[in-house]
């Protein structure tokens, strides 16, 4: 056979192949939702007008309605859009949305131990015991808020040392929220100073900025080409390695010092369940479970709530306005005698709904930690089968025009009742809902609050740079990713006599 019918064999074979798998997706797409169409083997991954659904999900419903199909290489996504739609399935059908897909590069980095682990039992008990062991150690309660109060504190004199000279908070709140986290599951807090502890730092950001990027996204999509080439997931992977080996130093000397009597933290209670459970067929406890618990209590307790509190500071530094009539309440509430307090909250409604305002506000990027169907269901007319990857995009949920006045506006109205007063709104769900809500929402809220009006007490904040005219959300992106210095001026505030 000469080299040319080799070629036309070759071409034949591909053509042959491509016809399948769009044949067997065209297929599927018959019993699923409409939506854009999607590119052979690539599907919609490459269409600037369909991903990241943050920025056209708006588009796509008005073209598809609330409930449409996008497709991620040959794996079709159902998206869900709206308060109600995402209300419906996440409450009102918690249990068939309550699924969790296989997340490759997540798989690849936990091998499926922890408490993020695909197995449904074991997903269950380690949350569980996950969220009892947060209690024991104060989520939610007094001294919980002390251990918050004292770090922000800390924040308090580093800003003060500072002497009004510019600053990026980024690193610094991230130490902030790390040892409220490591106060609990490691039983101590580290220096700002401690340079280890920096690179550990680094490490889960990172890792948390690679998970949520397009890349990732690809690499979700195409694990078994994109695990045998290079490219930054295998830094990200081999970064996240040593951060497993410090854990699991930590581990060790735990055993070596624990007494069942006393148990100082997280890994001293887990080991103690582990003891107990040692003879369990399931083995749910083992080693490498506590290792990626702690792993991932790490990292959803420090980068999410640090930056939270980084994207706080830049609306408040564009609405100076609204950073005053927060300092107003402080002033009037806390005064400058003594630190904020949780039990404060409940007399301090305007600051309470600019805090939940600022987070409706924040748009969340989610294509990358979908959940998933685990049982053929019909929904608002569409037969969903079993095992479909499903996303809700809370975006849509935060700008629906039937729940807020504003919807794309910074407006702490929204939370507030004619008289003043804090009012609670259903359509509010920066945490997720149902089933697989974020297990650490209240120690969340907790320091969201504390951090912010600790800092206010003390400082007001300004913009130290003159970015150029871009909205909020893309100068945040920037900012988060740091292409561009998010620098900021701490100016102290004159004490009251």
């Amino acid at each position: 056979m000469d080299d040319g019918s080799a070629g036309v064999l070759i071409a034949l074979l591909l053509l042959s192949i491509v016809w399948f798998l769009v044949w067997r997706r065209d297929k599927k797409r018959s019993r699923l939702p409409p939506g854009p169409a999607p590119w052979p083997i690539l599907g919609n991954l490459c269409q600037k007008d369909v991903l990241p659904l943050y920025r056209t999900h708006e588009k796509l419903s008005s073209t598809y309605g609330p409930i449409f199909t996008v497709w991620l290489g040959l794996k079709p996504v159902v998206v869900l859009c709206g308060y109600e739609v995402v209300k419906d399935a996440l409450l009102g059908h918690s249990e068939e949305f309550g699924g969790r897909p296989e997340i490759p590069l997540l798989l690849q980095l936990s091998k499926d131990y922890g408490f993020v682990s695909n197995k449904e039992e074991k997903w269950r008990e380690l949350r569980r015991f996950t969220l009892s062991t947060l209690r024991d150690f104060g989520m939610g309660k007094s001294s919980m808020s002390q251990r918050v109060q004292d770090e922000a504190q800390h924040l308090v004199e580093l800003l003060t040392k500072l002497k009004g000279n510019a600053f990026e908070p980024m690193m610094m709140f991230r130490y902030a929220a790390a040892n409220v986290i490591c106060s609990v599951v490691f039983g101590s807090r580290y220096s700002y100073s401690d340079t280890a502890f920096l690179e550990l730092l680094n490490t889960i950001g990172n890792y948390i900025s690679f998970f949520i990027s397009p890349i990732a996204m690809v690499y979700n999509t195409f694990p078994n080409i994109m695990h045998h080439l290079p490219g930054p997931h295998r830094k990200v992977l081999a970064e996240c390695e040593k951060l497993k080996d410090y854990i699991r130093e930590r581990v060790e000397f735990h055993k070596l010092t624990l007494d069942p009597n006393c148990p100082r933290d997280y890994i001293d209670c887990f080991l103690m369940k582990a003891e107990k459970e040692k003879s369990s067929p399931e083995n749910m406890y083992s080693n490498e479970d506590l290792v990626m618990s702690v792993f991932d209590l790490f990292g959803a307790g420090t980068v999410t709530t640090s930056n939270a509190l980084v994207f706080f500071l830049l609306v408040l530094a564009k609405y100076p306005h609204i950073q005053a009539k927060v300092q107003e309440e402080i002033d009037e509430v806390v005064g400058a005698g003594r630190a904020p307090s949780t039990e404060d909250r409940l007399r301090m409604p305007y600051t309470n709904a600019v805090i939940h305002e600022l987070q409706r506000f924040q748009k969340t990027r989610i294509e990358n930690f979908p959940r998933m169907t685990t049982q053929d269901v019909v929904f608002r007319g569409h037969t969903i089968p079993k095992g479909t990857a499903v996303i809700s995009v809370f975006t849509s949920v935060h700008t629906d025009p039937t729940q807020w006045e504003k919807p794309k506006e910074v407006n702490p109205g929204h939370f507030l009742d004619e008289k003043g007063e804090f009012r609670k709104r259903e359509a509010f769900m920066p945490f997720s809902a149902g089933k697989r809500m974020c297990p650490g929402e209240a120690l969340a809220r907790m320091e969201l609050f504390l951090f912010l009006t600790t800092l206010l007490q003390s400082f007001t904040f300004q913009l130290a740079i003159k970015y150029e005219e871009m909205d909020l959300f893309s100068l945040w992106l920037e900012i988060e990713r740091r292409a561009i210095p998010g620098k900021f001026f701490a100016l102290r505030r004159p004490v009251s006599s």
